[in-house]
């Protein structure tokens, strides 16, 4: 299969984002669906409800399920993850919400959480800003040119979501980083390319 990210054909990419519910589906991971469903439905809706917006302990933790049933599962980020106090939580999420947009400043904010590294850091805002960032994964890295080899810094999630920033305003529309970076990982068969 040709690699989507060369491409500038607007239906190739709509097919790839039109598959990203099968793949998910195909991952033979328990809860996965589920949690993808609630990730991109309720977990929005939860957050942009709240003033300030943050995302509560519980939240987190179910978005750090999210986040490793649909890539590597890292059973040590979880614990460090669930050991956060909640009231950690909603200050360190509802201090990096309040400096969107900046790129990268509020991913080192929440990055500041034990557990929390700019990959679930950018599950946070992909899920309450999905036109400024993308989730930042792996899968979706190695795709793009020109970013280096994947490493999870915040220097490289900002040239990671720079590009992807740039490749939806290229796709023009309704197109944001988040359907972008679905499209790439849906392209690429999901983790392990299944």
């Amino acid at each position: 299969m040709p690699a989507l990210w060369p491409s500038s054909s607007l239906p190739d990419w709509r097919k790839a984002l039109a598959a990203y519910d099968a793949v998910i589906a195909r991952q033979d991971v328990a809860k996965l669906a589920a949690r993808d469903a609630w990730y991109h439905t309720e977990l929005p809706a939860a957050i942009a409800a709240r003033r300030p917006r943050h995302v509560t302990h519980a939240e987190l933790v179910q978005l750090t399920e999210w986040k490793m049933s649909r890539g590597k599962w890292r059973a040590r980020n979880l614990v460090l993850v669930k050991g956060n106090p909640a009231p950690a939580v909603k200050a360190a999420t509802a201090a990096g919400l309040a400096l969107v947009p900046h790129p990268t400043a509020p991913i080192a904010k929440i990055a500041e959480l034990e557990g929390v590294g700019p990959a679930t850091a950018s599950a946070v805002l992909a899920a309450a800003e999905p036109a400024l960032y993308p989730f930042f994964d792996e899968l979706v890295a190695a795709q793009i040119p020109g970013v280096g080899e994947v490493a999870f810094t915040l220097g490289y999630y900002a040239r990671y979501a720079a590009q992807i920033r740039e490749r939806a305003a290229k796709l023009g529309g309704k197109w944001t980083p988040v359907m972008v970076e679905q499209a790439l990982w849906a392209h690429a068969g999901g983790k392990a390319g299944r």
